[in-house]
């Protein structure tokens, strides 16, 4: 089968694409050519030992022919044992092909599975917070695993088994046209009802191999979401297991269901198949013998050419079913390509410049800010259920926000939720870009810099501080993988953490669990700014940091606060009263504007939203 073959038939069997399908399939094939071009040698001498074991798969037929005739015929009993052992060396030849061709085979299919991997890992980090805010994490923890390794396959089972396949039927016919060329035209005569079968069920396992892979991801998505803590804590606080039951066996059961149809789809077609080498093996055996009987060919011939035709009829019925193999193939990478050309939404600059020396100021001008829209940050097939919009995407959020903040400063943003604080947030330590207007920092625009630069110099704790399943110190070195356990014990003091740390049996090398639900709230945000300490950001950015902390926890790490931000840039989503005050400018935010700025005293003098909002959320205090 040709590859322009391929392409018609891949075009045939996906509907739902675009006229534009052909050049995407064109495009997969030539992009699957280069991930193999790194293992080309590899693939030569893989290619190699399929020659060499086609020929040997050959020669063994040849020999039982020459037993036959020439041995056991006439009496010979020399020529009898010593051509058995040389099927028998044959034999031990071949397995050693064997192996090793299966171990070229692996190390080409492996090595294709680590790149595509770790290539699409890495692209999936640099991908914006709007991507994984609408992407199901189970969706794409899918992409990862099974969809990479049916790509694998490709150059695994499917390089391997067509072009082995396409060897052996060659050589075969080869031979058996030199037996005889009666029965081998007889024989191939049937060739063409191995088409039919091939024709219908090809679409038909495309298909449902699709729908597989759709189902099964819906399923992870299910299993990742209803297992971490948040979302069990969430089942058994609103006494949902049996629902949860419910709705994991229904999909299950469509797993099941397509699991049995694809099943018996291969089955019905591997009896199809085998049924038309039975005919064939049946009429080679009427012809032959008749012919035998007429002294037009040996007995021993006869029974080379049925061993042949054994190994003519199963390649055959491997390469009918090629375009299934194929295709399921090309599924497979289009599903990881496109994952790998969905472009990421904050982009790096291609002459990136640097942060000047000493402290750094922080300026907004004319800042207008609209959120991503779905097509620009997520794909459809990873969010599970498909969605037009989210809420607010595509609509302006900020206008025209301008302000400055000199070195050393702090700067606290109120305003009611949904005002746009966390919006000005997002853009100083660049989760996204601006859509009109420039954030700078240190007097440099933050699309000229490397976002690694920016992280490495903006430090932000959220109020929701996240910790991976590893142990505190790890959790920790995540902002400086170098620091020493000295400096991960002066960070947790200055966070007044350490006395806690110390109580652990295992201290520093206690576990956290997954999102460090093993400690309190108070406790993961202490060792959230502990780990903001170690880092030592010249630009630091406090989103409701204390938000979970305890008047006296409030009181410990806020005096830690005024040591850790002298010198620094900082800038305070804030709901503490202590905050404000203490705070050089106050930007008052509202509908996505800044509507009042000035020191606590000045606004307060002044009246309006700032007044309302001291009075209602903050005179408690």
């Amino acid at each position: 089968m040709s590859m322009q073959t391929v392409w018609q038939t891949y075009q045939s069997m996906t509907r739902d694409r675009s006229v534009q399908s052909k050049k995407v399939s064109r495009s997969t094939v030539r992009r699957i050519l280069g991930y193999a071009r790194p293992y080309r040698v590899i693939v030569a001498i893989f290619l190699l030992t399929l020659v060499v074991t086609s020929l040997l798969s050959v020669a063994q037929p040849l020999l039982f022919r020459r037993i036959v005739d020439d041995g056991i015929s006439v009496g010979n009993a020399s020529l009898v044992t010593w051509t058995a052992v040389a099927i028998a060396g044959l034999a031990i030849a071949d397995a050693a092909l064997g192996l090793v061709s299966r171990w070229f085979s692996a190390r080409i299919g492996e090595g294709l599975i680590f790149d595509l991997r770790t290539q699409v890992y890495d692209h999936v980090q640099r991908q914006s917070i709007g991507f994984f805010t609408r992407t199901q994490t189970g969706a794409l923890i899918s992409r990862l695993n099974s969809d990479v390794i049916g790509a694998q396959q490709a150059f695994t089972s499917t390089l391997g088994g067509v072009l082995g396949n396409l060897i052996s039927v060659t050589i075969v016919l080869i031979t058996m046209f030199a037996l005889s060329w009666q029965i081998t035209l007889v024989s191939l005569i049937l060739v063409p009802l191995f088409l039919l079968p091939a024709r219908y069920m090809g679409r038909r396992l495309q298909a449902l191999t699709r729908e597989q892979m759709t189902l099964n991801a819906e399923m992870s998505s299910q299993m990742t979401e209803r297992f971490n803590v948040s979302g069990a804590t969430l089942v058994k606080l609103f006494g949902r297991p049996e629902s949860e039951a419910g709705l994991f066996s229904g999909r299950a059961a469509r797993v099941r269901d397509i699991g049995i149809r694809i099943a018996m789809a291969n089955r019905w077609f591997f009896t199809a198949l085998t049924l038309v080498a039975a005919l064939a093996t049946a009429v080679t055996y009427g012809l032959g013998g008749n012919l035998v009987i007429d002294g037009a060919i040996t007995l021993g011939t006869l029974l080379a050419l049925v061993a042949l035709l054994a190994q003519l009829y199963g390649p055959l019925t491997a390469l009918s079913n090629v375009r299934v193999d194929v295709m399921t193939a090309l599924v497979s990478f289009e599903r990881v390509f496109e994952v790998l050309d969905l472009p990421p939404l904050v982009t790096e600059p291609e002459h990136p410049r640097t942060f000047p020396a000493g402290g750094l100021s922080i300026a907004f001008e004319h800042v207008d800010f609209s959120y991503p829209t779905a097509d620009q940050v997520g794909l459809v097939s990873l969010e599970g259920v498909a969605r037009e919009e989210i809420s607010g995407a595509g609509e302006q959020v900020l206008h025209d926000v301008t302000f400055d903040a000199a070195p050393g400063t702090l700067t606290a943003l109120v305003g009611p939720s949904g005002a746009g604080k966390s919006t000005i947030i997002s853009l100083l330590s660049r989760m996204y870009d601006p859509t009109g207007g420039s954030v700078r920092i240190g007097g440099v625009d933050l699309r000229d810099v490397t976002t690694g630069d920016v992280r490495a110099e903006v430090g932000v704790v959220t109020q929701d501080a996240h910790l991976f399943h590893e142990t505190i110190a790890e959790n920790l070195r995540y902002a400086r993988p170098e620091a020493t356990d000295a400096e991960l014990v002066q960070a947790c003091h200055a966070a007044q953490i350490w006395d806690f740390i110390q109580s652990l049996p295992d201290g520093l090398d206690t576990v956290v669990g997954d999102r460090g639900y093993r400690l309190s709230g108070g406790e993961k945000q202490r060792m959230a700014l502990a780990r903001l300490f170690l880092k030592a950001p010249r630009v630091v950015v406090l989103d409701e940091a204390t938000a979970h902390l305890d008047s006296e926890s409030e009181r410990k790490v806020q005096q830690a606060l005024d040591s850790a931000l002298q010198g620094r840039t900082s800038v305070v989503i804030a709901h503490r009263l202590s905050t404000i005050r203490k705070a050089d400018q106050i930007l008052v935010v509202s509908g996505g504007r800044i509507v009042q700025r000035g020191t606590h005293e000045d606004l307060l003098a002044r009246g309006g939203i700032y007044e309302n909002l001291y009075r209602t959320q903050f005179a408690e205090q």
